[in-house]
């Protein structure tokens, strides 16, 4: 039985229906009871009898006389402050305002970039690589002809006096193949040098080059009989890194733009652009 609060506490206290763990009891045996049908009527039993049990106990703690609790009540002087709104806005930072919230890279390359240094890349490569068949065949088309055996499969099988001739179609296919190729590579390289933390020129002139030649070394076989039975491959290396630090460093020097991450949805949908040409149409 509770004990009689006293009239100063009746006033510092509020009378609130007392807690009980029956109704989660009584859940319980309802679960069980349930899970029975998809089990084992044992199961169903004693769910029956838990939830028989919890019900009657809350029946008792409700009727005939429902149980209460006092809760007492601070007093006035020990309530929390009441809260005081500020007139004052918040300073929301935009996106690429001191690099908030902007994803890496910020700057990029233009494509531009990388189509120059590849074609600067190219040339040296070339160069070298003509060098190459002077010193070591006495003709600077040796390597041309090579090159040109990708795309016309006869001079796979050509003698070396043949390859040392020059040839009009082969100059014309190795020009466009070596070039193709060329811009494409400096296109990736204007696109992965932003990626690079620090010293990128340094780092795709070694790391790409080292990559494409162990590439190229493993398919040439394939793609290119006649060069891989007479490459020599410390040449190779030699061009490919040479491609590789001009078309980096021809990409690297010029100047990087802004990425779209930082422009407004009125900007990048190009509304102002339409605002401005009727503005022009009606003036």
């Amino acid at each position: 039985m509770e004990e009689p609060l006293k009239d100063h506490q009746h006033a510092n206290a509020v009378e609130m229906p007392a807690p009980s763990f029956w109704p989660m009891v009584l859940a319980f045996g309802i679960t069980l009871l349930f899970a029975g049908l998809v089990t084992h009527y044992i199961v169903s039993i004693v769910g029956l009898v838990i939830g028989i049990r919890a019900a009657v106990s809350w029946w008792h703690e409700v009727i005939p006389q429902e149980a209460h609790e006092h809760v007492p009540v601070r007093h006035p002087a020990e309530w929390a402050a009441p809260v005081q709104a500020s007139t004052r806005s918040v300073a929301k930072l935009q996106a690429g305002v001191h690099h908030h919230r902007m994803r890496v890279p910020e700057k990029v390359h233009p494509y531009t970039a990388g189509i120059w240094g590849g074609l600067a890349g190219g040339t040296v490569m070339a160069i070298l690589a003509c060098l190459y068949g002077w010193i070591a065949q006495g003709s600077i088309w040796y390597p041309v002809n090579l090159l040109a055996a990708v795309v016309i499969p006869s001079l796979s099988e050509a003698p070396v006096e043949q390859l040392r001739a020059f040839n009009g179609l082969a100059f014309g296919a190795a020009i466009v193949g070596h070039g193709c190729i060329s811009i494409l590579v400096g296109v990736l390289y204007a696109v992965t040098l932003p990626m690079f933390p620090r010293r990128a020129p340094l780092w795709a002139g070694l790391a790409v080059p080292l990559f494409w030649t162990g590439l190229v070394a493993a398919t040439l076989q394939f793609t290119n009989p006649a060069l891989n039975n007479r490459i020599n491959w410390i040449w190779f290396i030699i061009c490919q890194l040479a491609f590789g630090l001009v078309a980096g460093f021809v990409a690297a020097k010029t100047q990087r733009i802004d990425t779209m991450q930082s422009w407004s949805f009125i900007d990048r949908a190009a509304f102002e652009a339409q605002f401005r040409d009727e503005d022009d149409a009606k003036r």
